[in-house]
This record gives structure tokens, sequence and C-alpha cells, in this order.
């Protein structure tokens, strides 16, 4: 009888524990404004770690700090200690940024 208790509460457990996974496991997805310019895509970021790849190939990782209209503060810059980068926004081709996960 009581191993009987025990299997009920232990199926009972696993059945919700898989419905509120599923409950929390949207997909999230960025919804993107088809107006934007870099810049405005930049600003979302603001306080965020992205990925910059820039027209000559080069990619910087680090912290979108500040943006204005022609440049950007990207802070902590990955594999640089100690380094902030001032960049010319018309000189992104793609910036790439986490959407999902923790």
């Amino acid at each position: 009888m009581r191993g009987r208790k025990i299997s009920i509460l232990v199926l009972a457990v696993l059945a919700c524990s898989l419905i509120f996974t599923n409950l929390f496991a949207e997909e999230k997805k960025y919804d993107l404004n088809t107006a934007f310019a870099i810049k405005d895509i930049l600003k979302e970021q603001t306080g965020k770690r992205v990925y910059l790849r820039m027209d000559s190939g080069e990619e910087l990782l680090g912290i979108v700090t500040k943006v204005g209209d022609q440049l950007a503060h990207i802070s902590e810059l990955a594999g640089r200690d100690f380094y902030d980068a001032i960049i010319r926004i018309d000189r992104i081709d793609a910036v790439i940024f986490k959407v999902r996960g923790n």
C-alpha cells in the first residue's frame, strides 16, 4: 500500500513537471521591425553582449554601451582585456545577439 502511494506520488510529480516544462519551453523569437536600421537594433541591445560582424570581415564581441547617430561604444571586448571600441555604425554588416536560452 505504501509503495503504491509513493509510485502514484512520483507519477504525479513527473506529470506536473512535464506540464510545466511545456508551458515554459515556449520558443522565443526576435520580431524584426523592418523599418529598423543597424543603429536601431544596436539601441535595442544596449547593455547586452553582441557580436558585430564588420564589413572588413572582423568580428567583435562586446557589450553595447552607447549608440549615437554614426558611432557606437562597445565595451568589455572579448580577448582584449581593458579595451573598448568606438565603431562606425555604417561599417557593421551584422549584429548577432542571443535570443533564446538562459
